[in-house]
């Protein structure tokens, strides 16, 4: 029997209505701050990730799943390499959303020269080749923003704000939410910091992991995200970015914590919060629920030079993205979920000599706007009864022969169960009314 790769899962039922959920609560707040949906191939160049997410990245080195194309598959195979394979032949499904986004905005020129910042967000399946476990899947959900085109402070604050009314809109108390910020400096101060860390890791290094040594000499910055607790501990005494920031990073983020204290925002500052990925720079953010055990269920930062690594022309970005699979656990843990109740309908019953009736009354029905049922396996009007109930039907419409004879039609309430003869021809614009 077929089955489903491991570390998937499928959409479906209740599952999907809280995905469906999800994405409308996006849409709607989302496009009040002014972000227009976009959507981008799931399979990219892999130089577009390799340039965006950084190539010392657990991301890129240890999770990316790559995509050969038949045509490439016998050659590779043969020489036991892709060196050979030209650019637009390496190609890796998308582990994450903002790499895709800034290519397509690079070649679609999305932010010309002195235009105004663009806004956009979006719904998608990623990809990442990780040991599948609580909160982590080799297929989960991400929903995302992007603005680029805008370096004030301000602009990191909105986004900040934004996300922490998205993740009440999605039914998490704001004290059960905790957000931690850092800045993370920028190409003028950072060089010389991630020096400064590099050396303190090499001084401690018969104390550091093997991945750690190698970040050390790769970005020493990404230490601080190591998962080992030895690690961790040793890199608590290490140079934090907060003491090290040039005098225009450290206004930006005196900047965005005056617009968060403003907003009533609370946070925490963590200076060892650096990010998973290379592209990040000055702030960065992220946001868990210390009660899910399940890590940040959302986070992300600036990053004023992907844009250039793409291809582009220097222009400033900041994004996030929250994670629909942690998002659901999370919330299941406060006791809550993101489904939505099974929606109310209409349903038509009708005698076996009405069948063919029901056809066009179910019709002007959905024509009107009514979510419509009907029977498909000749049940008897008793089942039929039954069935609206399972399908949460609000109101029931009988069609029997003596009301279609009539030209009328019996609909009845199936909480109170009163009921009343409607003409048919008026039929659709009755139960509209009671449905609206």
């Amino acid at each position: 029997m077929a089955q489903r790769v491991q570390g998937t899962e499928d959409l479906y039922g209740s599952y999907m209505s809280a995905w469906q959920h999800m994405e409308d609560v996006a849409r709607e707040l989302f496009g009040s701050y002014g972000f227009d949906r976009v959507e981008t191939p799931a399979i990219e160049q892999v130089d577009t990730f390799v340039h965006g997410i950084g190539e010392s990245t657990d991301v890129v080195r240890k999770e990316m799943f790559r995509v050969i194309s038949g045509a490439t598959l016998p050659g590779l195979l043969e020489q036991g390499s892709e060196a050979h394979l030209k650019a637009r032949q390496r190609m890796a499904l998308r582990p994450e959303g903002t790499a895709g986004l800034v290519r397509a905005a690079v070649e679609h020129n999305f932010v010309p020269q002195g235009g105004a910042p663009v806004k956009c967000w979006y719904g998608e399946a990623m990809f990442r080749g990780e040991r599948p476990q609580k909160g982590r899947l080799r297929q989960f959900h991400q929903i995302g923003i992007e603005v680029l085109g805008a370096a004030d402070p301000a602009i990191d604050a909105e986004v900040i704000v934004m996300l922490m009314q998205y993740f009440e809109l999605l039914g998490f108390p704001r004290e059960a939410l905790a957000l931690r910020i850092n800045s993370m400096g920028d190409a003028a101060c950072r060089p010389v910091y991630r020096e400064s860390v590099r050396s303190f890791i090499l001084s401690h290094k018969e104390e550091m992991c093997a991945d750690c040594l190698e970040r050390a000499e790769v970005n020493p910055l990404r230490a601080f995200d190591c998962k080992n607790d030895h690690c961790r501990e040793v890199m608590a005494d290490a140079p934090l970015a907060k003491d090290n920031l040039c005098d225009e990073c450290a206004s930006h983020y005196a900047q965005v914590k005056a617009y968060l204290d403003e907003a009533g925002v609370a946070y925490e500052e963590d200076p060892t919060l650096v990010r998973g990925l290379d592209y990040y720079t000055r702030t960065v953010f992220e946001v868990d629920v210390a009660s899910a055990g399940v890590g940040a269920i959302g986070g992300g930062g600036r990053y004023d030079g992907l844009m250039e690594l793409e291809g582009g022309r220097p222009t400033p970005g900041i994004g996030f993205a929250v994670g629909f699979e942690r998002i659901e656990i999370a919330l299941q843990a406060l006791g809550r979920t993101l489904a939505t109740p099974v929606p109310s309908c209409v349903y038509v019953a009708a005698t076996p000599a009405q069948r063919a009736k029901v056809f066009a009354v179910a019709q002007a029905l959905r024509e009107a706007g009514v979510r419509t049922e009907e029977d498909y396996q000749a049940r008897s009007l008793k089942s039929q009864f039954k069935q609206a109930d399972k399908l949460n039907a609000r109101v029931c419409v009988v069609l029997g022969d003596d009301e279609v004879a009539a030209g009328m039609a019996t609909v009845r309430d199936m909480a109170t169960h009163e009921q009343v003869q409607v003409p048919l021809d008026g039929l659709a614009a009755h139960v509209a009314g009671l449905m609206a």
